[in-house]
């Protein structure tokens, strides 16, 4: 009889953690990764600092080649490889590479497909000049572009994470950049004063912000794009256009394979990590996840939950006891916009009222350091509770900090603390760090 045999579909964050996992649970287990384009172990979240010049080359990206996998670990790294259809009753994954198809059996299977860039089909959506930016490859074609090409102009669609990001990289270029947004929000969650703050940073670094304008169309000169045109009629110029609407999950595969997709689009997964179908595993952007705050089952494609979610589907696939869970997530996140940090983690207001609490919030904003140390920022503060006191949510947005300070609240999130609770929490304090009483406290201190 031979080996067990496991197959990942999928060869970034989710399916190699998932990978390596399994290899040290089962040291004999054959593993094979399938990945559908030619790169594989990368970090896509640095694409925007590549393209900004503030990482040298998309080279550095690249945490592990095939040939680290397959001579250090015994993985199997196929690149090129689609997996085009998967038969659970028959255990059968069909495949095509290099033009042939193919079957592969296996004995268990994690698919980490992740998500897609969203590209909406608006006319002149496929004019040269128009990119998306979610894999290593777009980064290379739209490199390519800037540097053959060189255009003046930018235009951004979406101010998302992605969109945020762009827009500092196309500044730093050189480039003359406008930001299109839909929403009167940012990172479609965050209005109010901390938008404000976010918005006032990208105007005063050169970018034109137009927010609560949908755009309709791109129109070109030839097959280059020249403009970007809003549904109120108003138009741009771009010879460089990027979308950053936003993602989708990558789940026709096991749609069509008759694993249950779950409200949110994404494959429904138990704590195991385990589908619908026996033996079959997802995890990442791909699979729908709990959120530890309003008990729903999401979607939230971010890295650190992708790669922990692999760790348990490997494992749990290779045949671990007892099996590992996955707690969820509590949405933490933090973007960098200029020199403005901002991070938030849990529910927005709207977002807590919209799963049935009873949500109030706090502002407060306070200094960085002790007021007498030079180089203090001030940090604004929401706090998010419900009226029994349990903290939902927070959002923070300042030039240092930031993103340390959310953890605090993260971690109040996953362990389920009340703002009083919080609010007794004994910090590290040092003037070059915090004043005495700490944003996170002065916060929470306000609580009505």
């Amino acid at each position: 009889m031979g080996k067990e045999q496991l197959i990942v579909v999928g060869g970034v964050a989710a399916g190699l953690a998932a990978a390596m996992q399994a290899r040290r649970v089962a040291p004999s287990l054959s593993i094979t990764v399938l990945e559908k384009t030619p790169d594989i172990s990368y970090g896509a979240c640095g694409l925007p600092y590549v393209i900004s010049g503030l990482i040298p080359a998309l080279e550095r990206l690249v945490l592990h080649t095939p040939e680290y996998f397959r001579e250090r670990h015994d993985i199997n790294v196929q690149l090129n490889t689609e997996a085009l259809e998967i038969l659970p009753a028959r255990s059968v994954v069909r495949v095509s590479a290099n033009g042939e198809r193919r079957e592969l059996g296996f004995d268990s299977l994690v698919l980490a497909t992740g998500a897609a860039a969203v590209c909406p089909p608006l006319a002149g959506h496929d004019l040269a000049g128009v990119f998306v930016l979610r894999q290593l490859r777009d980064g290379r074609r739209l490199l390519q572009f800037l540097e053959q090409e060189r255009p003046r102009a930018a235009v951004i669609v979406g101010a998302g994470y992605i969109g945020l990001e762009m827009a500092e990289a196309f500044r730093a270029r050189g480039l003359d950049t406008t930001l299109v947004e839909s929403s009167d929000m940012v990172m479609s969650t965050l209005g109010g004063e901390l938008r404000d703050r976010v918005v006032d940073e990208l105007r005063g670094r050169g970018v034109e912000v137009v927010l609560g304008e949908r755009v309709v169309a791109f129109e070109g000169r030839g097959e280059q794009v020249a403009r970007v045109v809003t549904e109120s009629g108003r138009a741009f110029e771009a010879q460089v256009v990027l979308i950053g609407v936003g993602v989708t999950p990558a789940v026709r595969v096991a749609k069509d394979a008759g694993l249950e997709i779950g409200e949110s689009g994404a494959i429904a997964t138990d704590a195991n990590q385990r589908t619908s179908a026996a033996n079959v595993f997802a995890a990442g952007d791909c699979s729908e996840t709990l959120h530890r705050v309003s008990g729903r089952r999401v979607w939230m494609p971010l890295a650190q939950p992708a790669v922990r979610q692999g760790w348990v589907a490997g494992a749990n696939a290779a045949g671990t006891t007892p099996e590992v869970r996955f707690a969820g997530v509590v949405g933490t996140n933090a973007v960098k916009v200029f020199d403005l940090e901002v991070a938030r983690t849990g529910l927005s207001p709207e977002e807590a009222r919209g799963a049935g609490f009873d949500a109030s919030i706090i502002e407060d904003e306070s200094s960085t350091r002790a007021g007498y140390y030079p180089g203090g920022a001030k940090i604004l503060t929401r706090v998010v509770y419900d009226k029994s006191g349990r903290l939902l949510g927070a959002q923070m947005v300042g030039r240092e900090g930031v993103a340390q300070r959310i953890d605090v609240f993260a971690a109040a999130l996953q362990a389920n603390l009340k703002i009083e609770e919080l609010n007794q929490l004994d910090l590290a304090y040092a003037p070059p760090f915090a004043p005495t009483i700490d944003p996170i406290l002065r916060a929470t201190k306000q609580k009505r």
